[in-house]
């Protein structure tokens, strides 16, 4: 399986308590996220909180966001756990509701060894045939996965066929390049680092944005990919200011508070996690201004 562009992320709408998932406001998401020419749809990773569900929630989004997007594009559905076991469970889960790839990201309580990690992806690989995108982020997760880690899991698993990167360092995704003689996709998940990461060969942006910017990150990939190179510069730099906010506020309160901005019923974050502040919420709403003069 061959992605490239923009794989958005869209959030998990909570009803004003946080007790119950709101599915008609997810499917207005999953709609907008479409009509914004995004080229995949990856629910239940960091945008959607996808820490904070239960299982039975978390089995819920994911067929429903299967079932809605209806093969208009492709679905990846995040999987994030301790255990190997349960990640196996939730792979499974989604092969069974007719997900088209699944981004694993291993959480960690105790520190991983590269032998456990591998073992981790090699397991998960076995119980699914659904293609692996290998998810790096050391600040969620607790695990920093190196790129000769990366690339020796891509050779010998062959599950694994692409890695989001978002750690935040441009020298990982030149390293992946070298190591693989660029064979292996490797997508930018550091929203601040979009243009150099395209520009180094990233095979695609993985981002919450377009909840929030339209279709202003498919233009940049565009930009970037015919060359265009002067005018991405100058695309990207309007774009920065609300994509460095949504990294120091945090995704999910950020794109569900530009969400209500924009007439959205996003809702909040569910606790422990609380809403933007009103500082955040002024330069929020005069970032969105700006993009709609």
């Amino acid at each position: 399986m061959q992605l490239s562009g923009i794989i958005a992320y869209p959030i998990t709408p909570f009803s004003h308590d946080g007790e119950k998932i709101q599915f008609d406001v997810l499917g207005q998401t999953l709609e907008n996220l479409i009509d914004q020419d995004c080229d995949a749809i990856a629910p239940l990773g960091s945008t959607g909180e996808s820490a904070y569900l239960s299982l039975d929630e978390w089995k819920q989004v994911a067929e429903y966001t299967v079932k809605t997007v209806n093969q208009r594009v492709p679905v990846m559905i995040g999987i994030g756990e301790l255990t190997t076991s349960q990640a196996i469970l939730k792979a499974r889960f989604a092969e069974s509701v007719g997900a088209d790839a699944i981004m694993v990201i291993p959480v960690s309580y105790w520190k991983l060894s590269d032998t456990e990690i591998f073992d981790y992806y090699q397991a998960i690989a076995t119980a699914t045939s659904l293609p692996i995108m290998v998810y790096n982020n050391p600040a969620t997760s607790g695990i920093d996965m190196s790129p000769e880690l990366l690339v020796r899991m891509f050779r010998t698993i062959p599950n694994v066929s692409m890695v989001k990167e978002s750690s935040g360092d441009i020298q990982r995704m030149h390293r992946l390049y070298e190591l693989s003689s660029g064979e292996l996709p490797f997508y930018n998940g550091s929203n601040p680092l979009a243009l150099e990461a395209l520009c180094a060969g990233a095979s695609g942006w993985c981002t919450a944005a377009p909840n929030l910017l339209g279709r202003r990150p498919k233009t940049l990939f565009r930009l970037v990919s015919s060359g265009e190179l002067a005018a991405a510069q100058d695309f990207f730099y309007r774009q920065l200011p609300l994509l460095r906010l949504m990294v120091t506020a945090g995704i999910p309160k950020v794109v569900k508070a530009g969400l209500v901005i924009q007439g959205m019923n996003a809702g909040m974050p569910r606790k422990p996690l609380q809403g933007t502040t009103t500082e955040e919420q002024l330069v929020l709403r005069n970032l969105l201004a700006e993009f709609n003069r």
